[in-house]
């Protein structure tokens, strides 16, 4: 490892173990001290600058840890090539989808007060979601059919519903054309009136019967409303980022904080990178724009795509799901309802590898691809980051970076084998 990296990994640690980014493992040791490699932990290093260097990311930061100890830190690469300023500890980003686990934990917050049940019809918190109708692939609009069912809490949560994405070639257009975003852009509404409005569009198909990524959080954020009487910020707020001390983590940054915020940034064809801020980018019906976090009325929470965060944060995050649902002696639920949410629900309705209740879960060694890695679960976002926690090996990993779409990097492809690779055999 250079010596400019060793630097930055030293100054780090004593960061975290100020507490000036919140980082869950409450200590910070040597890695061969929780049985890993420093060797294997070197090589993501290595990749890292090797993205950086070859121009496939400006920067990132990774961090793993076990048995609720610190045990890798590394920034690598700039927040901002164009002002120089260096990825760090505490460098916010966008962290997309990544955004869903949290307000799985939110929704399920509220089933363990006894405020949601999973088979609650979603039409009881959202009325106009009452008789959903489904219009499959290659039918027109008035051959939609009534759905043999409502949705239910439990389809939103495993993506089940019948919702997609606005990139679905079949129902992406009706979804632009009710101005119904994602969280990847700005959107001047409030979610009780877009989910209305998505609640009058045809499902892609039956609830249940097939698993489709889509704005099923989303839809969650707004039952997530009605039934605590409170914003989503403000129930995220007073519910997560409160108690688990994720102090840097919102859907919108405060102006004081935007000097911590990575750029994003495009891949230019070849080499390169190209800044992205205020350009609205389309790709069929989908659009997104990087300037989501601090542009626009900030009036509109998408629970599926939109809260920003750093590394320190969602380790704490990560950690409480690992400790069974507490963290630092705070209880954020219930350890039999993260077991739920951490097992497969979703059977052979998804290939692959199977969904618990917001995350993925390696179900089997076929799915874990030679890795030590069944049972864990995880997720990634659109802007290039990725967790995952495995709680056999006690075990969590995170690397955030900011670019879309990813082009040659090999970051994220990579990350987690070479996790498991720093494992002491």
């Amino acid at each position: 490892m250079a010596k400019a990296s060793r630097f930055i990994l030293c100054w780090a640690f004593i960061v975290l173990t100020a507490g000036v980014s919140g980082c869950g493992a409450r200590e910070t040791v040597q890695p061969q001290s929780v049985g890993l490699s420093e060797e294997g932990l070197a090589r993501i290093t290595a990749l890292m600058q090797e993205n950086v260097e070859k121009q496939r990311v400006a920067g990132a930061v990774a961090a793993v840890a076990r048995h609720g100890k610190l045990a890798y830190l590394q920034c690598v690469g700039k927040a901002d090539i164009e002002a120089g300023r260096d990825m760090q500890p505490d460098t916010i980003f966008r962290i997309a989808s990544m955004s869903k686990p949290i307000t799985s934990v939110a929704v399920l917050i509220l089933y363990d007060q006894g405020k949601i049940k999973l088979d609650d019809p979603v039409s009881k918190y959202i009325p106009e979601f009452k008789n959903p109708m489904v219009l499959l692939p290659g039918q027109k609009i008035d051959q939609a059919a009534k759905a043999k069912r409502e949705i239910t809490i439990k389809d939103l949560l495993t993506h089940t519903s019948g919702l997609t994405y606005q990139w679905d070639a079949h129902l992406g257009p009706l979804y632009r054309e009710a101005g119904i975003t994602h969280g990847v852009i700005s959107d001047d509404g409030i979610l009780a009136e877009k989910m209305k409005r998505l609640a009058r569009i045809p499902l892609l198909h039956e609830p249940g019967e097939a698993w489709t990524y889509g704005l099923s959080v989303d839809v969650l954020g707004r039952v997530i409303e009605v039934a605590s009487g409170r914003s989503l910020k403000q129930f995220l707020d007073e519910q997560v980022f409160g108690p688990l001390k994720m102090n840097d983590s919102c859907f919108f940054v405060p102006d004081e904080k935007l000097g911590r915020l990575a750029v994003a940034y495009a891949p230019l064809p070849g080499t390169g990178l190209k800044r992205l801020d205020s350009e609205v980018v389309t790709e069929g019906p989908f659009s997104y724009c990087a300037d989501h976090p601090y542009k626009g009325p900030k009036t509109y929470y998408s629970g599926g795509g939109g809260l920003c965060s750093t590394v320190g944060d969602y380790l704490r995050f990560c950690q409480m799901l690992l400790n069974g649902g507490q963290l630092d002696g705070v209880r954020i639920l219930k350890e039999s309802t993260v077991a739920m949410m951490t097992t497969d629900q979703v059977g052979q309705l998804k290939q692959g590898e199977g969904f618990g209740l917001g995350v993925s879960v390696v179900r089997n060694s076929d799915e874990a691809g030679g890795l030590d890695c069944v049972g864990a679960f995880g997720w990634g976002g659109f802007w290039y980051t990725i967790f995952f926690v495995d709680p056999a090996n006690d075990l969590i990993a995170i690397c955030m970076s900011q670019i879309h779409p990813d082009g040659e990097a090999t970051l994220n492809k990579k990350f987690k084998s070479l996790v498991y690779e720093s494992l002491a055999k």
